[in-house]
């Protein structure tokens, strides 16, 4: 059965405000408004190059771990540069998958340097009563600026 494409639309929309909001709150670094966009138990994975993965649960974890990532910065922006929004053949209704490429700009003003970071976001939406939450994420990143990642698989593309 097809999803009604009004509905698809406006889910698309409200997903995409899911994916600006959460760009605004890491930009203002506002971790405690990370809980009005993720699931209370939501797991976001983060694998990195040579070590383990990194597993966050719920929005404040997230926050935790964000903190710690980007203090270093004295200048930080996440920018989402694309999205992809499915409800894949079999998929309920409330629930959506997508992926997010995105950029961070960065400069650490200890070394001064500028840097970037581009990477995918693999992620698992639910609708609640509240609107579209995340309730699951990935991320995997590609390619950083000042650092040779070349010989890193790509990622896999699956949900």
């Amino acid at each position: 059965m097809s999803r009604d494409p009004m509905q698809e639309t406006i889910d698309w929309v409200t997903i995409r405000r899911l994916h600006s909001r959460y760009a605004d709150v890491i930009n203002r670094r506002a971790w405690p408004e990370l809980a009005q966009l993720f699931l209370p138990d939501a797991v976001v994975r983060v694998e990195m190059p040579r070590q383990d993965p990194i597993d966050a649960v719920g929005p404040e974890a997230l926050g935790a771990f964000i903190e710690g990532a980007v203090k270093r910065f004295d200048f930080f922006q996440f920018v989402v540069l694309e999205a992809r929004i499915e409800w894949p053949e079999g998929t309920p209704d409330d629930e959506a998958l997508g992926r997010i490429y995105m950029v961070e700009l960065r400069h650490d003003a200890k070394v001064g340097q500028e840097t970037k970071a581009f990477g995918l976001y693999q992620d698992r939406y639910q609708r609640t009563e509240d609107g579209w939450r995340f309730a699951a994420r990935r991320f995997q990143p590609t390619v950083w600026t000042g650092r040779d990642l070349s010989s890193l698989p790509l990622p896999s593309l699956d949900f």
